[in-house]
């Protein structure tokens, strides 16, 4: 299989005067963040946030600035995220592919909006699932408790401390 590349637009939200500036970044789904070469940054005026290690293909490890807020766009779909400022090409990782609900297509050798969700990006969440799981753990405690308790009032000095707070 070879490289899979997009055509995004990058742009500083920080500086709305800037023309945003056209590339085709690299699509690594094994990459989890947005990387751009340092003349990018620069031409963007985009601040740097702070440094981060990364590790490289080869193994090495490096610190590299951390600059953003960028603004990528692909198409009709756009996302804000932190980049790294590092190599000779764009490389869009898999956070703004998910965060803008986008595909890699082997086949084709591109990149799609999700077509499960072609007008607006899906975000997948799970957020209802802790609550549920946190419900359980506490009644499956409670009915633990009230087995091994010879206290009679147990059950209501729970109610009692729930409405409490």
């Amino acid at each position: 299989m070879g490289h899979v590349f997009a055509d995004i637009e990058l742009s500083n939200p920080r500086e709305p005067d800037l023309v945003p500036i056209k590339a085709k970044a690299l699509a690594d789904t094994g990459a989890l963040m947005l990387c751009i070469p340092e003349h990018l940054a620069l031409q963007l005026r985009l601040e740097s946030e702070s440094v981060r290690e990364v590790s490289v293909a080869d193994g090495r490890n490096k610190e590299v600035p951390y600059v953003g807020p960028v603004r990528v766009s692909f198409g009709k779909r756009f996302c804000y995220v932190g980049a790294l400022v590092l190599g000779d090409e764009v490389l869009l990782g898999a956070v703004p592919m998910e965060d803008m609900d986008l595909v890699v297509s082997p086949s084709r050798r591109g990149v799609t909006p999700d077509p499960a969700s072609p007008n607006i990006p899906h975000a997948r969440v799970k957020s209802c699932l802790v609550p549920t799981l946190q419900s359980n753990a506490i009644k499956l405690a409670v009915g633990h408790l009230e087995k091994t308790t010879n206290h009679a009032n147990f059950r209501e000095s729970l109610r009692e401390d729930s409405r409490d707070s």
